[in-house]
């Protein structure tokens, strides 16, 4: 058989079968072989440690899985000088592995955005819930990510939330808070990835309707540039007036 043709079947196999097909090619001893080998073992192996991972990731779905519909609850935008803060509450299928899916922080904006659309078209139900920038002033950032999680919870059928963080949100069904929820809760991080997508697009729109602050670039976090717009062209509607006197 070519080397080609080996290739090809290599590129087709699902991944459950691939060791019995590289199993059967350790003996070939030309070259191109022994790299195709090299090359789908260490595919293979990336495969299985993800299954891993996404297994750990599933651990307080697992835990409370006595409730039909978990949601995952996470927020976006916290520290920035403008915008809302945003509140994603998310229920997955049960056992769904979103294979790339961690905290948002950690992963690029192009695999936001590529998630983003996965967990939107697989999610059983979600919402992303907002609390406008006046609304922070008035109440304070605390309160404000707060009222933002329970609106997006209560906007969904759960029965159940797994929620990032040590401060509960009002709500009419039981909860577990998770300190590090986004990083070690497959719905906590598909929440932290809708909400932290779905306001980089806000912020990306109030760039065009307010082009003089860099909104698209910097999301409201208080950069040098955004910085020295501020003290050049002064704020602008959707600015948090609390936290421009910090600075």
């Amino acid at each position: 058989m070519k080397i080609n043709d080996i290739k090809n079947i290599l590129q087709s196999t699902p991944e459950a079968d691939l060791p019995a097909i590289i199993a059967g090619l350790e003996s070939d001893l030309r070259e191109g072989v022994k790299k195709l080998v090299i090359s789908y073992k260490k595919r293979h192996n990336n495969y299985i440690a993800e299954n891993e991972r996404l297994d750990g990731l599933l651990y307080f779905e697992r835990r409370y899985e006595r409730y039909a519909r978990i949601c995952g609850v996470d927020e976006a935008g916290a520290g920035p000088l403008a915008g809302p803060v945003a509140a994603a509450a998310v229920i997955l299928p049960v056992g769904l592995k979103i294979r790339g899916l961690d905290d948002s922080k950690k992963l690029s904006a192009v695999l936001r955005e590529e998630l983003f659309d996965e967990i939107v078209e697989k999610a059983v139900d979600y919402c992303i819930a907002t609390v406008e920038a006046d609304k922070i002033d008035a109440m304070n950032i605390l309160e404000a990510r707060l009222l933002a999680m329970s609106k997006a919870v209560g906007s969904i059928n759960a029965d159940f939330a797994l929620i990032d963080g040590d401060r509960a949100p009002r709500l009419a069904i039981p909860y577990a808070m998770i300190t590090g929820g986004d990083a070690c809760c497959m719905s906590i991080a598909a929440a932290s990835v809708l909400a932290k997508v779905y306001r980089d697009r806000l912020m990306s729109e109030y760039d065009k309707e307010y082009p003089n602050y860099g909104f698209a670039k910097h999301k409201g976090y208080g950069t040098a540039e955004h910085l020295s717009a501020i003290r050049t062209y002064g704020s602008c509607p959707i600015h948090r007036k609390t936290f421009l006197r910090r600075h």
